[in-house]
């Protein structure tokens, strides 16, 4: 096992990796920008190294920079974690060829799964379903229009390299096409250095369904269920949950068998996620894999019951998995709410400075995945998710209640929030029973405003600080009377506080 691991992050997951390392007994470096100076992942780790200036480009994407620290610090391996150079292949292979382990998959697997278009040809190969589509290296903006007829519109047109809903164009009438592909052929170009794209047919009323899947050294490979992540701004999740309340048990079982193939197919070992698409006849198609950690990992966590970061760092160590597919069952439902900075009232812009004050809920079956505190900052440099509250029950409609109590008792102030916006979405009829799909925020949300009689942070704020100078008035006192509290420590008979 590994005795020091430089977490190649910062954030919530970066926390989430220390966490992780320091219940394996195992020491951790944390590394940061000049803009992170003070971030929680800083205070959390046994050491912090400085990086480089705010840019990510000049810090956390300074991939030659982090294996130096790595080295110097004699860490042993890097965990990634997500985003960032977490599924860079030469960052992975140059980790490798500096004598350090990569805590995730080889570059190679990487590689083939993180150029789309490669990816569909090894799927089709290994008989997982994908998207009727199109794609060649050659093709004229006459062969794309010449097979979008062919497939039937809508179309999407499709950067081949990158993510995180770049290079997408959703395209209804044949006369738009053309500009569809010269605007995500330069999105893609700027977003990921390479133009290419590809054509697939768009499923309208689709559900996005990924499958969470753990590979070993030994050749052996499982699959940890789905999570449903239909609830979407801008192609970005913002609320996911498992068992997925639309699919059937047969057709889960079909999706985690995909899942394992297409593992198989590239050779993985690690963490990863297989991402589908399936219509309303529960009809699945592959999307994309995602060779790391996924950000809603936490869910899959509370219904198996397995600690997928923990399981992350026994393989990168050469250990083998320690149960098989018949071991892994689910049981309950979870819930997890990306909790972000930003403003859905107003196109979710995102809403940056300092966090004045957090109270994280707290309970039987809630956990909060924090990356900032009271007292931190919200760069404009960096993603601004705040946290995930993650909430468990033994059925769908408590986790629901449970997610919408805990977003309740949830304090943040000195930033806009989407706080809100979230217990909104989990109280939607169409959400409560289980009918949303990639389309509900735009159908249902589009003109959502905040309640008129929300507080605002000027009176939160001061009943903050009411409440703190009434409990700091309370403690001063030794007066258990004034208490009104029979199990004060003041009202104690001997010497304690005296």
């Amino acid at each position: 096992m590994f005795s020091k691991i430089l977490i190649a992050n910062r954030g919530e997951i970066a926390a989430r990796l220390i966490r992780a390392c320091h219940e394996l007994g195992i020491s951790t470096v944390a590394v940061y920008s000049e803009a992170d100076a003070d971030a929680l992942h800083t205070r959390l780790a046994d050491q912090a190294v400085l990086i480089g200036p705010p840019a990510p480009n000049q810090s956390y994407l300074n991939g030659k920079k982090l294996i130096e620290v790595a080295l110097q610090t004699g860490c042993q391996a890097i965990h990634p974690g997500y985003g960032f150079l977490s599924e860079s292949p030469d960052f992975a292979h140059a980790v490798t060829e500096a004598g350090l382990v990569f805590i995730g998959p080889p570059a190679d697997a990487i590689y083939q799964m993180g150029i789309k278009t490669e990816a569909r040809a090894i799927m089709e190969a290994a008989g997982v379903p994908v998207v009727p589509g199109f794609q060649s290296d050659n093709a004229t903006d006459a062969d794309f229009i010449r097979e979008a007829e062919r497939i039937g519109y809508p179309v999407m047109v499709k950067a081949a390299g990158g993510g995180g809903g770049k290079g997408i164009r959703v395209v209804h009438d044949p006369h738009a096409l053309p500009d569809a592909i010269a605007s995500a052929r330069r999105e893609a170009e700027h977003a990921f250095g390479d133009p290419t794209i590809f054509l697939e047919r768009y499923i309208a009323q689709g559900r996005h369904i990924e499958v969470q899947i753990l590979a070993d050294n030994q050749g052996n490979t499982v699959h940890l269920f789905e999570r449903e992540c239909s609830v979407q701004r801008r192609h970005q999740k913002i609320i996911e949950e498992t068992p997925s309340p639309f699919i059937s048990d047969e057709v889960r079982q079909q999706m985690g068998a995909a899942a394992v193939n297409a593992a198989r197919a590239v050779n993985y070992v690690n963490a990863g996620t297989v991402e589908f698409i399936v219509d309303e006849d529960a009809n699945f198609y592959f999307l994309e894999m995602n060779t790391r950690l996924q950000v809603e990992h936490p869910i899959t966590e509370l219904v198996t019951g397995i600690d997928i970061v923990n399981a992350q760092i026994q393989i990168a160590a050469g250990q083998p998995l320690p149960f098989t597919q018949a071991d892994i069952s689910q049981r309950g439902h979870a819930i997890e709410c990306r909790v972000y900075a930003e403003d859905p009232a107003n196109n979710f812009l995102p809403a940056i400075g300092p966090v004045l004050r957090t109270v994280n809920p707290s309970g039987p079956g809630i956990r909060v995945d924090a990356g900032v505190v009271t007292g931190d900052q919200v760069s404009l440099h960096y993603d601004p998710m705040i946290a995930k509250l993650i909430v468990f029950a033994e059925n769908r409609a408590d986790a629901i209640r449970k997610a919408d109590w805990a977003l309740a008792q949830y304090v943040i102030l000195g930033l806009t929030t989407n706080l809100q916006f979230l217990r909104d979405v989990i109280q939607h009829p169409v959400f409560v029973v289980g009918e949303a799909n990639t389309h509900f925020v735009d159908d249902y949300m589009q003109d959502w405003m905040p309640p008129e009689d929300t507080p605002s942070d000027a009176a939160l704020i001061a009943a903050a600080l009411g409440e703190l100078l009434q409990s700091a008035a309370t403690i001063s006192s030794p007066n258990p009377e004034a208490l009104g509290d029979p199990y004060s420590p003041w009202s104690r008979l001997d010497n304690f506080g005296r």
